[in-house]
């Protein structure tokens, strides 16, 4: 699994520590998702996705996503 959830800390300049606050599990279990080494529950995908106010397919994704070059140029093109 795939995910964006650093892509969206950084954004939003939020911490480990206060989206794991905020999600209900350890700072270190970011990490661990963020690293790829750790698949979320549904339950917890959903609470991450609702924290940053998007859907849950922006943060998450079974395929890579594309490179933000590659995914600019895409959606120029719609």
């Amino acid at each position: 699994m795939f995910n964006r959830i650093a892509l969206f800390r950084n954004d939003r300049a939020v911490s480990r520590r206060q989206l794991a606050d905020a999600v209900g599990v350890n700072p270190q279990t970011i990490g661990y998702l963020e690293r790829g080494d750790y698949k979320p529950s549904l339950e917890l995908g959903m609470k991450i996705a609702a924290y940053f106010g998007v859907p849950v397919d922006l943060v998450f994704s079974l395929t890579p996503f594309p490179s933000l070059p590659d995914a600019l140029r895409l959606a120029g093109d719609a």
